[in-house]
């Protein structure tokens, strides 16, 4: 090697070198605790719920009545659970929770909230310090009481909430927990561009303004087929229909939620309302128990139900926000008890065009449920001007509509119907 070659070469090392003592110092930030199995425990004078957790973690309980509810507050983890976690541990009679979920609730929060078969005093709840080779471990026991003492301890916490010591949460990256998806489903990308705009005249002043509902998300995982659940079902297709109604170039879509983050259904209602929503169009896939049935179906608001099976599945997912562990005792009932004024009947028959028109369109490329458009109470349609929809894509109970929904051609297909659909919709209004 030549006498200028080197020369050349110890030039671009020291240049290198003052390159990188020159890069500003990158902070790295500690990582999100990590939950990695629950065990239920029942004893003849107390139930133990135990969460293994990575970290020496800090957390605050409460209850809620009316379903009777134990609520744990945690910081933002990452879930590593087993998949069966929930089914393992709901056994014995004895136990008093029947059922608990677990998930992300809002930024630098997760929570899990326990169904309780009747009113539970929290009798304690602790951290143990592991052993070697051990996770740290949150404790939770719990007693039987009345219900006048339940209601009681209840009333006592809300007076002293003023008063009461803050948790310190991290905060943190929202956790996707597709780790639980089987490998044939999707791993969505993750975005942050839902904020709400500041001005709303400036919004769909020139398109019109669709505004994608995925149904759950974080805690409220929805319905599940023991293999995906609904949640991650519905983000994902609404992704897609999202993509495909902007590269029409003629309407400006939205989504209410682009992560796994739990929404209240009145903030569904209001972020359509903000956005200047010109129709709403939320997305859900059943699971019942009759595993042969499948098929999609469209609904629009009525109080009056179309049958037993749509008021039904109205109640079961007008309980979102129960739940997700969310105290509505002192809410007014906007959402459940809206007059449904001339304004909204309008509206209510706007939803119904563009249900008919839906049906039409999608039956050309999948199965749809007998009478296919179909009436209910449900929540998020309860907006007075936005014309809304909720479609039941299929049932996750069914193989053949879990394996279409999780196939990404099928979600494209359907993407295109309701395209058409939203189309011939605005070409008449």
């Amino acid at each position: 090697m030549s006498l200028g070659t080197k020369f050349r070469l110890l030039t671009v090392i020291l240049i290198s070198i003052c390159s990188l003592l020159l890069l500003p110092t990158v902070s790295v930030k500690a990582t999100e605790p990590v939950a990695t199995n629950i065990r239920v425990g029942t004893h003849s004078e107390k139930t133990r719920f135990v969460i293994d957790v990575s970290d020496n973690i800090e957390f605050r309980i409460f209850a809620l009545s009316d379903p009777y509810r134990i609520v744990i507050d945690l910081p933002q983890m990452v879930w590593r659970l087993p998949v069966d976690v929930i089914q393992r541990n709901l056994v014995g009679k004895r136990s008093l929770i029947s059922n608990f979920r677990y998930g992300y609730f809002r930024p630098g929060l997760s929570r899990i909230v326990l169904d309780m078969k009747k009113p539970t005093r929290i009798k304690s709840a602790f951290i143990i310090t592991p052993a070697a080779d051990k996770n740290y471990r949150l404790v939770v026991d719990l007693v039987k009481t009345t219900r006048k003492l339940f209601l009681t301890s209840i009333r006592k916490s809300k007076s002293k909430k003023s008063k009461k010591v803050v948790n310190k949460i991290r905060l943190g990256r929202v956790i996707n927990l597709n780790n639980q998806l089987p490998a044939a489903a999707p791993i969505l990308k993750k975005r942050t561009n839902d904020e709400i705009p500041k001005n709303r005249a400036t919004v769909g002043a020139t398109k019109p303004v669709i505004v994608i509902d995925p149904g759950h998300g974080g805690i409220d995982p929805g319905s599940t087929s023991g293999r995906v659940f609904e949640k991650h079902i519905t983000l994902a297709a609404a992704k897609v229909i999202g993509s495909h109604l902007k590269t029409l170039g003629r309407y400006k879509v939205f989504l209410t939620r682009r992560n796994d983050k739990f929404i209240r259904l009145r903030k569904r209602i209001s972020i359509a309302k903000v956005r200047g929503a010109n129709l709403f169009i939320s997305l859900h896939a059943d699971a019942i128990k009759n595993q042969r049935i499948r098929g999609l179906s469209v609904y629009t608001l009525s109080e009056k139900a179309s049958d037993k099976e749509a008021a039904d599945l109205a109640r079961k997912e007008n309980k979102a926000d129960v739940i997700a562990g969310v105290d509505l005792s002192t809410e007014s009932p906007v959402v459940s008890d809206i007059l449904i004024d001339l304004r909204q009947r309008n509206t209510m028959n706007e939803s119904s065009k563009f249900a008919v028109g839906l049906v039409r369109h999608i039956r050309k490329v999948t199965k749809i449920l007998s009478n296919a458009h179909r009436f209910a109470g449900f929540a998020v349609l309860k907006s007075p001007d936005v014309p809304s929809i909720l479609i039941e894509m299929g049932f996750l109970s069914n193989r053949v509509d879990e394996k279409a929904l999780l196939n990404p051609s099928y979600r494209a297909h359907l993407a295109r119907s309701i395209g058409k659909a939203v189309d011939d919709y605005f070409s008449r209004n």
